[in-house]
């Protein structure tokens, strides 16, 4: 794995708090150390992450009671990030070490996800603590979280048939290892567009796309990426019922994106942006929607305006 190094352009200039993010950065070398070589990590893996987690857990509150020093106006959502990364995020990533017994690929997306994660939390919200970012949002989704989730299952157990439990409702970017990404747009009645971006773990998708094919065992090739865009067909179709769209679903080869063109994407803008596990990988959900003022103007020139999150099953999908 490739090697993790913090970049002091992220520092905050609290000193509590950029000591310990150069130190969690560091921790986490020491494990991708490990996990580049499967003799000697097995032994030591399980005591180098729960020292991870524990400091961790310190961390947060020192900065927890650094936020509440200065009277920080975030405090309450930015402590309600650090629970659910604790109680769901990180409780989810050492189930999959445990059940799979440290295997390299669950140890290496263990490392990829919390790199992620810190990388962007510390991008976003801690440099908001400061004032050098804002984390306002255009549209609280919050409320819509359950029914999303609810419809994700849904769709992971007729596509998949695994269970989808929700890790985080604020996903960042992070990496979930080798997957397939897919991003399609539907046209909602009443002027207005809603465009959604999924990413599945390969292991998730290959197993779909072998159920699909009557196949026990599939690599990744030229026949999986076609296969891929039957699946994500099927999940579209899934979503566009959430969204109350009837919109036919044909996809091409030109819909399906690359890791980096992914994160490039996901980089504009997405105000839903949930990670979701099964035992077989990741699953990422993230939409955005907009109204047209002026349809013919728009589809003449190929823009849109900002991207808010609608409301799902609500046939109104965007504030104006």
């Amino acid at each position: 794995m490739e090697k993790v190094v913090w970049d002091e352009q992220f520092n905050i200039g609290v000193e509590v708090v950029d000591k310990a993010h150069a130190k969690l950065f560091r921790i986490i070398g020491k494990l991708i150390d490990l996990s580049d070589d499967p003799g000697k990590y097995q032994s030591t893996y399980k005591e180098g992450v729960k020292y991870l987690e524990d400091y961790s857990m310190k961390h947060f509150s020192e900065e927890e009671a650094f936020m509440r020093s200065i009277k920080y106006g975030g405090y309450a959502r930015h402590k309600q990030i650090h629970d659910t990364f604790r109680d769901k995020t990180l409780v989810s990533l050492k189930k999959d070490l445990a059940l799979s017994n440290y295997s390299i690929l669950s140890v290496q997306r263990f490392v990829g996800t919390m790199t992620g994660w810190l990388t962007g939390h510390i991008m976003i919200e801690d440099q908001a603590i400061v004032g050098k970012v804002s984390t306002k949002k255009m549209f609280d989704y919050s409320s819509q979280v359950s029914t999303i989730s609810k419809a994700v299952n849904r769709a992971m157990m007729d596509v998949f048939r695994v269970e989808a439990k929700l890790v985080s409702a604020d996903y960042k970017g992070q990496n979930i290892g080798n997957g397939f990404y897919c991003r399609f747009l539907y046209d909602i009645e009443g002027g207005s567009r809603l465009q959604l971006l999924l990413g599945v773990e390969e292991p998730l998708i290959l197993r779909g796309i072998g159920q699909m094919l009557g196949m026990k065992k599939i690599q990744r090739g030229e026949m999986a990426n076609e296969a891929a865009l039957q699946i994500f067909s099927l999940l579209f179709q899934h979503m566009g019922r959430m969204f109350r769209t009837e919109k036919e679903h044909e996809l091409g080869t030109n819909d399906l994106l690359t890791r980096d063109e992914f994160r490039a994407d996901f980089m504009k803008g997405y105000p839903c942006s949930l990670l979701f596990s099964t035992k077989l990988g990741y699953f990422i959900f993230c939409f955005r929607s907009w109204r047209i003022r002026n349809p013919k103007k728009e589809n003449a020139a190929g823009k849109d305006e900002s991207g808010t999150c609608g409301s799902p099953d609500s046939g109104k999908n965007t504030k104006s």
